[in-house]
């Protein structure tokens, strides 16, 4: 989401500690592949106070848990809080368990439903563990923002709310788009970006990290923490990745993700089913390669090596950073045998009765094809064997007995029928 109006950004001072070497490296690490780092010079003299006084800044990103799982588009954030935890500072993976009763607004035509209780606190379980296969959880900060958001009760809410203007809050370009359409804004959606804010103000952050479409709540914290006198914090947006179909961001229900809980062997069979041109996005967002080795193997793509090779290489990074290497190379491995027509090593198993049973039938049951249309197509187009024979009979009745279905390329199941 573009923010056309936002809260203004003031001038940074100056740097008053030098900048070595180190600092111009954690700057260009804070930088890479992000799409606004605002103001960059405060950063930056924020950065060379930490080297010069030895204390680590606090980085800061809130997710709410509106969803059980996590997906690679999630991880573009949390890939840099990974990076910025290995220059020694100090991030706080923050979970919004207060804020997901209100939803958040940001590119939103409508009210989000508030979730309950009972779904935050499974949500915000399983979001930490998952999170915790990117980041180093012996140096995370966790925190849940009803810690001082519950505590602020009705009387604090409304000195919060004193702090920024109704018409202000209208030149969000979501409540804009809403409010020039008629389309219904509660009351409560404006206290979102305030209480987000104020998570700034009680972590005392120095950074907070979000996707593009964050930037107006990430503001927010920056306008509360010069309210509450405090040195406001910068603000690192990173841009939403595109799914494995190239155009629309990352999403399950676009069903062009990549969850980061899912099979090794899916897991690398979808990476490699990216483009060539969307892989060296995938790899400066995704890949912890310095980006003179990407520099590099993406030149000697351009001279002629393949370019398979170097999205291999993509893959088993990801993979094995979820599943470990050998997890990854079994994935490789599994990979190439269904390219040369071979069986993959984790299919599932199905006992099915009612022998001889049609063919059609055989497969709906297998699960294999949604439907017995589905398998009729499927047939027709040759994409339907047994046991590595192509089956061309629509009206074949298979015997009792095991073997192996394969529709189309990827779709198998060990069958016992009797």
């Amino acid at each position: 989401m573009s923010e056309s109006r936002t809260p203004s950004v003031s001038a940074a001072p100056a740097p008053t500690h030098p900048i070595t070497d180190r600092v111009r490296e954690a700057m260009a690490i804070s930088l890479r592949g992000c799409e606004e780092l605002l103001p960059e010079a405060e950063w930056l003299a924020k950065l060379a106070r930490s080297e010069a006084t030895g204390q680590p800044l606090r980085i800061k990103l809130g997710l709410d848990p509106t969803a059980p799982d996590i997906h690679l588009g999630h991880t573009v954030v949390l890939n840099k809080m990974r990076q910025l935890q290995e220059l020694g500072h100090q991030v706080i993976f923050l979970i919004g368990d207060f804020t997901s009763m209100i939803g958040d607004p940001s590119g939103r035509n409508a009210t989000r439903p508030p979730l309950t209780h009972e779904q935050i606190k499974a949500n915000a379980e399983t979001y930490y563990r998952q999170a915790s296969l990117v980041l180093d959880p012996a140096k995370t900060e966790i925190r849940y923002n009803s810690e001082w958001s519950d505590p602020l009760g009705a009387r604090g809410m409304i000195q919060l709310a004193a702090k920024y203007t109704v018409a202000r809050m209208l030149e969000r370009d979501d409540f804009t788009k809403r409010f020039q359409s008629h389309t219904p804004i509660s009351v409560h959606e404006f206290l979102y970006p305030l209480m987000q804010g104020y998570d700034s103000v009680a972590l005392k952050s120095d950074l907070e990290l979000g996707g593009t479409d964050q930037k107006f709540n990430l503001l927010m914290g920056r306008h509360l923490q010069q309210e509450f006198g405090q040195e406001p914090q910068c603000i690192l947006t990173m841009p939403l990745l595109e799914g494995l179909d190239g155009v629309d961001k990352m999403s399950k229900s676009k069903n062009n993700y990549v969850g980061v809980t899912e099979p090794a062997n899916s897991m690398f069979a979808k990476i490699l089913s990216i483009s060539d041109v969307q892989m060296w996005k995938w790899f400066e967002l995704l890949s912890f390669r310095p980006m003179t080795e990407i520099a590099a193997l993406k030149t000697e793509v351009e001279g002629g090596r393949n370019p398979k090779d170097a999205k291999v290489m993509l893959a088993k990074e990801i993979t094995a950073r979820f599943h470990g290497a050998a997890a990854a190379d079994s994935a490789e491995g599994d990979f190439n045998n269904r390219a040369k027509g071979g069986i993959p090593d984790d299919i599932p198993e199905v006992t099915l009765a009612g022998a001889p049973l049609g063919i059609a039938a055989l497969l709906k049951s297998a699960g294999l094809v949604p439907s017995s249309s589905e398998a009729m197509r499927m047939i027709e187009q040759g994409g339907v064997k047994i046991d590595g024979a192509v089956i061309s009979d629509k009206g074949l009745k298979v015997d009792a007995g095991q073997f192996v279905l394969q529709v189309g390329k990827r779709k198998f199941a060990r069958v016992s029928l009797s």
